[in-house]
């Protein structure tokens, strides 16, 4: 089980006993660097009139920009999210207007997710928003640190035990 400290106190705590400072810890930055990115993201799609897309769709919607129309499984494959949290997600998206569920025409038993037409009206805004956080975090970091930044979130999200 991960200890989170809950305040400063705690971390300092932490660091006694560990002799190291909770708040340096990899796991926490990339936490953090997590939230705040989400907050941006989200107060960017807000301003662009896409205040129902959440950046936890995210994880399913890039598969679908990629390939339309992708059975649950293979979606939930190529998002690298659990089936228990792919159908949460698509629930909300779906609720939202975002997705639709179909039957596989060759598999009864399989559904297929496609973007609907405001979903597929995202996918421009969703590039421009990304790009621009690109340039944001361009602007505090240097091209060689944006591509070592990139490099290793990239060997991270490999990361096995």
């Amino acid at each position: 089980m991960i200890f989170l400290p809950t305040t400063r106190r705690d971390s300092n705590n932490i660091a006694k006993k560990t002799g190291s400072n909770i708040r340096e810890n990899i796991g926490f930055l990339l936490a953090k660097a997590l939230q705040r990115w989400n907050v941006l993201l989200y107060e960017k799609f807000c301003e662009a009139q896409y205040n129902e897309v959440r950046p936890a769709y995210g994880s399913i919607l890039i598969p679908l920009f990629e390939e339309d129309g992708l059975q649950i499984g293979e979606l939930a494959k190529r998002a690298r999210l659990s089936k228990q949290t792919m159908t949460t997600l698509l629930k909300l998206m779906e609720a939202r207007g975002l997705v639709s569920r179909q039957r596989d025409q060759q598999d009864a038993r399989a559904s297929r997710i496609y973007l609907t037409e405001y979903g597929r009206q995202f996918k421009s805004v969703a590039f421009r928003v990304l790009e621009e956080m690109d340039e944001l975090v361009g602007k505090r970091l240097s091209k060689r640190d944006v591509s070592i930044l990139r490099r290793s979130l990239s060997e991270l999200v490999e990361l096995e035990d």
